[in-house]
């Protein structure tokens, strides 16, 4: 019954940190490209200015979160494809795995903090040689741009956290199973002696 219990937990905790990556990588791809597509969100200015199109590319960190989700989802989907595929315990892919466990929160981490560093202060330089704040409710048509950038943001903030959580999840059975396995290799043996000795008897 304990190999039976061990077995059974081991498949559960697996399913979950398969699920936690498939989510992290469909979160990594919604978050990029609702970014990429946050583009000709022509603003009026409300001094009678010319207008002017913003688009996500206009700051470099919300480019790199592009980059930096669309990165992510391909080593979080390598990820996937080496801790399902039964010939994936080779040496190369067990030196893959924590390499890619470890790039693509650090991705996800840096691209989402930069982004929401510079949301702060998304403005940008006018024709007429002004700074303008492109979320300034008194200008139109940034609302929805604002709005779409943000939810990028916190999307690749769940990839990240989504990430992590696989990470917990895969640590924990390891540990747990490599404790368990001392115990119950060490519990067999015991209980290998006493039937052996048992029929010494």
């Amino acid at each position: 019954m304990p190999c039976d219990d061990k077995a059974k937990s081991k498949g559960r905790l697996h399913a979950v940190n398969i699920a936690a990556r498939i989510a992290a990588m469909g979160l990594a791809v919604a978050s990029a490209a609702l970014m990429a597509t946050a583009s000709q969100c022509t603003i009026v200015l409300y001094n009678g200015g010319p207008a002017h199109t913003v688009t996500y590319s206009n700051f470099g960190p919300f480019v790199y979160l592009v980059v930096a989700n669309a990165i992510a989802a391909v080593m979080i989907g390598v990820a996937i494809f080496l801790s399902v595929w039964k010939k994936g315990s080779g040496k190369w892919s067990k030196a893959l795995l924590p390499i890619l466990d470890v790039a693509a929160p650090a991705l996800l981490y840096s691209a989402t903090g930069a982004a929401f560093a510079t949301s702060e202060y998304l403005s940008y330089c006018s024709p007429n040689g002004r700074r303008v704040s492109v979320c300034d409710g008194a200008l139109g048509g940034t609302r929805n741009f604002c709005s779409q950038v943000r939810l990028a943001m916190y999307i690749s903030l769940a990839a990240a956290g989504a990430v992590s959580a696989a990470e917990l999840v895969k640590n924990f059975k390891l540990g747990t199973l490599s404790f368990g396995d001392s115990d119950s290799s060490g519990s067999e043996s015991g209980s290998d002696d006493g039937c052996a000795h048992g029929c010494k008897h």
